[in-house]
């Protein structure tokens, strides 16, 4: 059972934001800001060799930045207002770039699509889904897709661009 200032806080919580953030919302955002850290910190390391890459890969880096800043505000602000929904649609459209980006870079198969494609592919289908579900009123789904995007496609997907010797990797290193 709460305490009566537990509930006046967390009442006072709603009132000031809207929405009182879970637990998940908080592991996720931190997840996103250290990722975009790493990625800073990459791209920093790189950047005499970033003037030498294909488009194709600022372009990336520029999305991803985007979306990494803005999921934490997202996840731990309130949710369905103006604000919301503006930052959602330029974090979804940031997510539906990086994904057809992705399509561009090919570097890791001899030119050709790699199983990574098919994370772009499901990308694609869950930032509609996002969308749907948001605009149906679907709030329970609407959450579970963005916090599998952002764990499958920004957090898991990030992690691997550090390994395997690839440019992040690679980056880092020097």
């Amino acid at each position: 059972m709460a305490t009566k200032a537990q509930r006046a806080t967390d009442e006072k919580s709603v009132k000031l934001w809207g929405y009182v953030p879970q637990a998940m919302d908080y592991i996720l955002a931190a997840g996103c800001v250290a990722m975009l850290g790493a990625m800073s910190l990459a791209l920093w390391r790189g950047r005499a060799e970033l003037a030498l890459v294909p488009v194709t890969y600022p372009v990336h880096f520029g999305t991803l930045a985007i979306a990494l800043a803005l999921t934490p505000v997202l996840l731990l602000r309130a949710k369905g207002d103006r604000a919301h929904r503006i930052m959602g649609y330029v974090w979804i459209a940031a997510m539906v770039t990086t994904a057809i980006d992705t399509f561009f870079i090919r570097d890791l198969n001899d030119g050709g699509f790699s199983l990574i494609h098919l994370l772009s592919i499901l990308t694609l289908f869950v930032c509609w889904r996002i969308v749907a579900s948001a605009r149906a009123g679907n709030h329970l789904a609407h959450r579970g897709h963005v916090r599998g995007i952002v764990i499958g496609a920004l957090l898991v997907a990030g992690f691997f661009t550090f390994m395997f010797n690839r440019l992040f990797a690679q980056w880092i290193a020097m």
